[in-house]
């Protein structure tokens, strides 16, 4: 079972790396669902990681919805083409329609950009599928598309509540592409995924920092929120997931 984790740094992707973690899904303003990287992080993160992890960037031109305009794609573009010029081994895309279907026309532009960047380049359907009308019917026209992977918490709001569609979904695609189970997914989901078939999982192993000290100002803050906070990728977490589905793969209880 492969290991992913979702990083907003060069540090949170190099904290992967010494983890054991195979592959890091680099985007910015996590908070916000994640946006496009910046060049500037991939090639950061490259120099983290040092050829031990994969770096697939997720290519999101902006925050909200999954429903893209043409000037939307084209940046899309764009920025597939910019990240693997600069050595990422993937990239994670997805785009709906106003009904909830995959917007194949879209999809298949950013597709065959990534392909004519990188021939080798994997594509990763990302949890726009758990925002699709039917997921089923989704991931067939992924299959038809020629995605190596998606990345779903069933169509539930987490991977743990979506467990049965999760395993209905490995049935579904019979090998022919990856089905990654990701969204709200704690380490105590990691044997049932592992039971199920899943044969890779998806954390964002986050933890938040705040430096607003007793008496410290707010300004802009609103609602109570600290202005301060930001997330780093937590070493904890991701070494218990990696000691977690090590020893799912042995047949052993973990230490």
């Amino acid at each position: 079972m492969k290991l992913e984790i979702a990083v907003v740094s060069a540090a949170g992707a190099g904290t992967a790396a010494s983890e054991g973690a195979n592959r890091v899904e680099l985007c910015s303003s996590l908070e916000l669902g994640g946006i496009t990287p910046s060049q500037g992080l991939m090639e950061a993160s490259m120099e983290h990681v040092d050829g031990r992890l994969e770096i697939h960037p997720l290519i999101r031109s902006r925050p909200g919805d999954f429903q893209y305009s043409a000037s939307d794609v084209d940046t899309m573009v764009h920025e597939i083409r910019h990240l693997l010029a600069q050595g990422a081994h993937g990239v994670v895309i997805g785009a709906l329609t106003p009904e909830g279907n995959v917007d194949t026309r879209a999809i298949r532009r950013l597709v065959d950009s990534a392909r004519e960047a990188n021939a080798d380049a994997q594509v990763t359907f990302h949890r726009a599928i758990d925002q699709s009308r039917d997921p089923f019917a989704a991931l067939d026209e992924l299959l038809d598309l020629g995605f190596t992977r998606v990345l779903t918490s069933g169509h539930q709001a987490t991977a743990g509540a979506g467990l049965e569609t999760l395993s209905d979904m490995v049935d579904r695609a019979a090998g022919a592409l990856e089905i990654m189970a990701g969204g709200g997914l704690s380490l105590d989901d990691i044997p049932a995924m592992h039971a199920a078939g899943l044969s890779a999982v998806h954390l964002s192993a986050k933890k938040t920092i705040s430096t607003l000290g007793v008496g410290a100002i707010s300004l802009g803050a609103q609602d109570g929120a600290d202005p301060t906070a930001y997330t780093v990728t937590n070493r904890e977490i991701v070494r218990a997931a990696r000691a977690e589905i090590n020893a799912l793969e042995l047949g052993a209880p973990p230490a």
